[in-house]
């Protein structure tokens, strides 16, 4: 057990992480778009995300949560480290917030300005999103190369997000507005692509080690279905969305899960070149996790809430099921 409950800690936050970019990353997404739709489609798309955005953040605390019980010397490590951007993150994130509730509490007049402020909060938290990942996975470098590439990420996990919130749209949105997310899409899905393959290619070039594990037979040819999958959910994404006739009938959502896959292959490839690293080159989850005792009790939580939290998560996404109705704050 003394050996399992480091590895079970570290799946649990990896899937959380891995959640939240999926959910969270779509309304990112959707608030970055703002900008080019117009009043009436800015409400509906505000109303495509209302009743969820709130959980889709829970898995964000649900992971960083984890990483401080369960292994608080990393977690002290990387917030030291991430101390700039997470405050950046986090100043983005309330801003969206903010901007939410007062876009239409604030009257009329302001609506415009608090548009404009939940698209910045928008796109600050996700580029701030962005350079933490890159710098995490560098090992929390300092070098240039390692800057260089968390730039890298910075502009690629924005590009994923528009994607997720086009993606979004064509399950939520209809009339106009459905042919609007479309074309978003279309015209995201290359810049989003190139984005990904840049990071691929650059990952093994600023760690020899993760370089090793992809690069090394037998692992090069286990590691295959990685980028096949990727390529395969790629082109198919493309396909559906040249199938204007199939999305209008209600097949948006395979756009939405074409990019999920692509998110899950990510996280695996990721998973897979630090392991058993929880930060690269300098501490291992074993060195970093907590007692043994204090996991095991720290497990009976874990078994408690992460249950509940899918579970609401679940059920609020039933409730809310099929497309968007008219927003209200009454």
């Amino acid at each position: 057990m003394e050996f399992w409950l480091p590895i079970i800690f570290v799946s649990v936050m990896g899937i959380a992480l891995l959640a939240y970019v999926i959910l969270d990353g779509y309304d990112l997404g959707i608030g970055m778009l703002l900008p080019l739709a117009n009043e009436k489609e800015k409400d509906s798309m505000i109303a495509a995300i209302g009743p969820f955005w709130d959980a889709n953040e829970t898995w964000i605390v649900l992971g960083i949560g984890v990483l401080l019980i369960a292994f608080p010397q990393a977690h002290g490590i990387v917030l030291t480290s991430l101390y700039i951007p997470v405050t950046i993150m986090l100043f983005g994130l309330i801003l969206r917030g903010v901007a939410f509730d007062f876009r239409v509490k604030a009257g009329d007049n302001k609506r415009k300005l608090w548009n404009q402020l939940f698209f910045v909060g928008s796109l600050t938290a996700s580029v701030a999103q962005g350079w933490m990942l890159g710098d995490y996975i560098t090992g929390l470098g300092d070098g240039l190369i390692n800057t260089l590439f968390a730039l890298l990420i910075a502009i690629t996990l924005p590009a994923l997000y528009v994607m997720l919130g086009a993606s979004w749209l064509l399950i939520k949105s209809s009339d106009e507005l459905l042919n609007k997310a479309v074309r978003w899409a279309r015209v995201a899905l290359l810049p989003m692509g190139i984005a990904l393959l840049l990071v691929s290619i650059a990952t093994p070039i600023v760690s020899t080690e993760i370089a090793e594990k992809w690069f090394t037979l037998p692992n090069a040819i286990g590691l295959l279905p990685i980028p096949l999958t990727c390529g395969f959910c790629f082109l198919g994404i493309g396909w559906m969305l040249g199938r204007s006739d199939l999305i209008h009938d209600g097949h948006g959502w395979v756009v939405f899960a074409g990019l999920a896959i692509i998110c899950l292959m990510a996280a695996l490839g990721l998973a897979y070149s630090i392991y058993p690293w929880i930060i690269l080159g300098q501490l291992t989850i074993f060195e970093s996790a907590s007692a043994t005792a204090s996991l095991e009790f720290a497990l009976v939580g874990v078994l408690l809430t992460v249950p509940m939290i899918v579970a609401y998560t679940i059920f609020v996404y039933w409730i809310f099921r099929g497309k968007a109705q008219g927003l209200s704050y009454e």
